[in-house]
């Protein structure tokens, strides 16, 4: 009769929220959301975005494409499997920050090794629970994604004004290369398969493919899908040249996601880009790498209003008819009357018709907007590594 559930004790810190809060989200026009804080005691200033994933909230914050992003997730419950060691996507998170609905409970996993708010804390990184999520969701939905600050003051001591000047003064995503700051800083090798949880171990896999892969903020589950389909790969860093590229005798080239904006990017990473596909090397690019080689070709890009971002995305394979559920984690798009003759759609969305795939006509080179890898339940994508390394095949024979 004396105990308390989780379900009170969440409550109480909400009611608590409301009398005193210890975090507060600021939009760029003044709105402000308080909530109870967790994580690192710290403010970050980035674009407010949403996710509809209900699982790996982990992965999702380590994925390099979300580099200047504070991430508000739909789902309720996150945090409740915890932290640990196995799911990152990268050696650190990217994201500036998370939003939740309710407060992080202890964690409820065998496979966790600390509690998300001391995970959080570890990488001083602020979070934000208490507050109207989904409010918050159609307001991006309505009116796009916004300039915010997350300020996580366990003391309640905030400067509202301030924060709202910060949020204003930031100067957004567009124009801005962030595959700088996420890339490799050297080329490497990768080696490592897919998990198997039966022997707690990477599985390898001969290698009948040599595949470098042009790392713009590269998640490792996209190396280890490479590795799954027989490929030894390399991986390089975002300004890596052509000439480079080709010392290595790769038998295919592998463009990877990333953050920020891909037009941006590309005044480095294009060139070199257009250059391999003239060459004949089989190409593949997910997310960032699909608008690297889009604008590589001479098409253009410009900025979504809200973005695609969650694991429940239909995408429709104009050649077979057939639907895929994806994952997916984009904010810029490639505009559909910019393409060059060169280029041919091959993927389309079914919640916006926007593009989500490519194929060149000529060349053996194509690319997808969403993401193969994640798995996001079902396997409806990992055929695109396939006909990757069929590519490779023909060309080697």
């Amino acid at each position: 009769m004396g105990q308390t559930t989780h379900s009170g004790q969440n409550f109480a810190a909400l009611r608590a929220a409301r009398e005193t809060p210890t975090a507060v989200l600021v939009l760029a026009d003044g709105t402000v959301f308080s909530g109870i804080g967790f994580g690192a005691a710290t403010t970050n200033v980035g674009e407010v975005c949403f996710n509809t994933s209900m699982t790996g909230y982990q992965e999702i914050m380590t994925d390099p494409s979300y580099a200047g992003q504070i991430i508000n997730f739909t789902f309720p419950h996150i945090g409740n499997v915890g932290a640990n060691s196995n799911d990152f996507e990268t050696d650190r998170p990217a994201a500036l920050g998370i939003i939740t609905r309710q407060p992080v409970t202890q964690p409820a996993s065998w496979r966790a090794e600390s509690h998300l708010g001391d995970w959080l804390t570890a990488h001083n990184l602020p979070g934000i629970a208490g507050i109207d999520t989904r409010a918050l969701t159609r307001r991006i939905r309505d009116s796009g994604a916004p300039h915010g600050v997350l300020c996580h003051a366990p003391d309640g001591a905030m400067d509202i004004d301030a924060l709202i000047s910060l949020a204003a003064s930031w100067p957004g995503l567009t124009g801005m290369d962030l595959a700088t700051d996420v890339t490799a800083h050297a080329t490497h090798g990768w080696r490592d398969g897919s998990w198997d949880m039966a022997t707690a171990t990477h599985r390898q896999t001969d290698a009948a493919f040599s595949v470098v892969a042009m790392d713009f903020g590269c998640k490792q589950n996209i190396l280890r899908c490479l590795t799954d389909a027989g490929c030894e790969v390399t991986v390089v860093p975002a300004d890596t040249s052509a000439a480079e590229i080709m010392a290595l005798r790769p038998d295919g080239v592998f463009l990877s996601n990333g953050p920020g904006d891909p037009a941006a990017t590309a005044a480095y990473a294009g060139p070199e880009i257009a250059s391999l596909i003239d060459a004949g090397m089989p190409m593949f690019g997910i997310c960032i790498g699909h608008q690297l080689m889009a604008l590589a070709m001479g098409a253009k890009t410009h900025k979504m209003e809200r973005g695609h971002r969650g694991a429940n995305h239909p995408v429709k394979d104009l050649a077979s008819g057939k639907i895929e559920i994806t994952s997916q984690n984009h904010g810029f798009v490639v505009d559909p009357d910019s393409l060059p003759g060169t280029l041919e759609v091959s993927h389309i969305s079914l919640f916006d018709q926007s593009i989500e795939g490519l194929r060149h006509k000529s060349k053996p080179a194509f690319c997808v907007q969403y993401h193969p890898e994640s798995s996001p339940g079902p396997h409806d994508s990992r055929y695109l590594f396939t006909r990757f390394t069929d590519l490779m095949k023909a060309r080697k024979s």
